[in-house]
């Protein structure tokens, strides 16, 4: 599948969702948002695709920001259209797990793209930030809303009231980012595709009804998390994957999950 501002590849049920604008440290133009809905909304359709890794061409950036001329020209009622917020809602709202796999900056847009998936790896010379406020703006693609549910309240309004940037290990300490890897791509993608197999070995339908739960849980009462919780729970004993996971477990062998 070809896209304008993104590289599409599905090797061994991984997708490789790639932003490819290196030539501008893959900067986030309304053109690249709407390649990213496109395309996962084409992971949600493609049952080879079992985990997706998001990352950014080149060793700059998985996204530095939105483009600032564009901004500083865009008519501010485009703003409702919500097209970056829209995007992250459906790339967060993907019943498949997504991980995040950050070589160099992730700023702005960068950033909140990074925490609407569901895992983050970066190398050691990463470097996270929501700068926003020092362009008469704020985060509007999430970034007020995923950040404080991330880091907590208090570091979420430091973070973003001062637009400091925070390098990779300070953003693990706080939540923000769970492994730190070597300063190269090539150790980075390995991470990221070592947990993506280790997802993978798991039953594809009880990680999509985890993923389920967490996200909607997290978003209520405990009382109503509990109950969306039980409910996803008689749905995964309802599967075939469930006889094949308790039976390979017994057996001592591997389990074949099928995802149904």
């Amino acid at each position: 599948m070809t896209f304008d501002n993104i590289l599409y590849e599905v090797r061994d049920g991984i997708l490789y969702l790639t932003l490819n604008r290196p030539e501008v440290r893959n900067a986030l133009s309304p053109e690249m948002w709407n390649d990213i809905r496109t395309a996962v909304q084409c992971a949600r359709e493609d049952d080879s695709i079992k985990v997706v890794i998001v990352s950014g061409a080149g060793d700059k950036a998985l996204a530095s920001g939105a483009d600032i001329k564009e901004i500083h020209d865009r008519d501010y009622l485009k703003m409702l259209l919500a097209t970056a917020s829209v995007s992250l809602k459906e790339l967060e709202d993907l019943y498949k797990p997504v991980i995040c796999a950050v070589n160099g900056f992730a700023l702005g847009g960068g950033c909140e793209l990074a925490m609407a998936c569901d895992i983050r790896v970066a190398t050691r010379r990463s470097k996270f930030g929501q700068p926003e406020v020092g362009l008469g703006i704020m985060p509007g693609a999430g970034g007020t809303q995923r950040l404080a549910r991330l880091v907590g309240l208090a570091k979420a309004k430091e973070l973003i009231f001062t637009g400091r940037i925070i390098p990779a290990e300070e953003a693990a300490s706080i939540g923000l980012v769970n492994r730190v890897t070597e300063d190269d791509r090539e150790a980075l993608l390995h991470e990221a595709e070592e947990i993506a197999r280790q997802i993978m070995a798991k039953g594809p339908m009880a990680v999509s009804l985890a993923k389920m739960s967490i996200n909607l849980g997290y978003e209520t009462d405990i009382n109503t998390g509990l109950m969306i919780e039980r409910l996803a729970q008689t749905i995964a004993f309802s599967t075939q994957d469930r006889k094949e996971g308790t039976a390979a477990f017994l057996e001592k062998r591997p389990a074949d999950f099928k995802g149904c």
